[in-house]
């Protein structure tokens, strides 16, 4: 499937993995993170290293996106943390700057292209998502396993590149650019602001935004990302690829990592990711806001 993207390389598929799963090259690492939430508004976050630990594919590790690699000076969950708390959390459970990392989390995956997407922040570039994720892989049957990689502690460098992972004083400037794409990534309902999370502090959406829902871009029954037609009709039909620049932002910086990545799938190479999205956003009333 993945052959019909311009960007291949990103990800790989389980067949491909399941050939490899012994190569000492490749790190293969489980991120995923159990969130759910508050009808009212808000989430519940609990780490998915418990899931790991009962069960998950041989010779996998753990980074914990909801603490050990998110940022600690601030309210809002799963910012970018440090360059130091990067390097040090993943050369902790073996990986270096020498190894392949291949990522996977549970459902729509988007905590691995979350991970992804921080990984490529921070100026790495040997890193695939994989298609389909946990559930895929459980689904063919394919081995799982309870026990832990002896893996050494490792030097992991990192280098924080602009423009990649952006902030609110970034998204403010980029969205009075003409030729500025900005897409929010939430469901039509919260878009339009037919619904309302509470954290996201008013409904709708930052104003002159276009909406792509991020679950639009996964094939349901399998978990995969679209095939490349498919995608690239969902990106044409907001006029991704009539812009100079294109932002994704969410609720908070989660789901629509499936849409940054989608766009770096299809080659369209000029995309950011809003950090701190409508969490952070929202509840700043000097900034602008739409439901129309």
């Amino acid at each position: 499937m993945s052959k019909d993207y311009k960007n291949k390389e990103i990800l790989i598929e389980t067949n491909e993995l399941n050939s490899i799963l012994d190569n000492k090259n490749i790190r293969i690492v489980d991120c995923n993170v159990d969130l759910g939430y508050v009808d009212e508004g808000g989430y519940i976050i609990k780490s998915g290293k418990e899931g790991y630990l009962k069960t998950h594919i041989p010779n996998a590790v753990f980074l914990d996106l909801s603490h050990d690699l998110a940022a600690k000076d601030t309210h809002l969950s799963f910012m970018m943390p440090s360059e130091k708390e990067f390097e040090h959390h993943v050369g902790k459970v073996g990986i270096s700057n020498n190894h392949e990392i291949i990522l996977y989390s549970k459902g729509a995956n988007y905590w691995a292209t979350r991970l992804f997407l921080m990984f490529k922040a921070f100026g790495f570039k040997q890193c695939k998502v994989l298609n389909g994720g946990w559930d895929k892989w459980k689904a063919e049957n394919r081995p799982v396993t309870d026990q832990l990689p002896k893996f050494n502690e490792e030097v992991f460098k990192s280098q924080l590149i602009p423009g990649e992972i952006i902030g609110k004083l970034d998204v403010i400037k980029l969205m009075n650019k003409e030729g500025t794409c900005l897409i929010n990534a939430l469901s039509p309902d919260l878009h339009s602001g037919k619904t309302f999370k509470k954290n996201y502090g008013r409904p709708g959406h930052i104003s002159g935004s276009r909406n792509l829902f991020a679950q639009e871009l996964i094939n349901t029954e399998d978990m995969t990302f679209l095939e490349s037609d498919k995608l690239k009709k969902k990106f044409t039909d907001i006029g991704v690829f009539e812009s100079d620049q294109t932002v994704a932002y969410c609720g908070g910086g989660i789901s629509a990592t499936t849409n940054v990545f989608c766009l770096l799938l299809l080659g369209y190479k000029n995309v950011s990711l809003y950090d701190g999205s409508l969490t952070e956003w929202g509840p700043d009333h000097s900034l602008p806001m739409s439901t129309e």
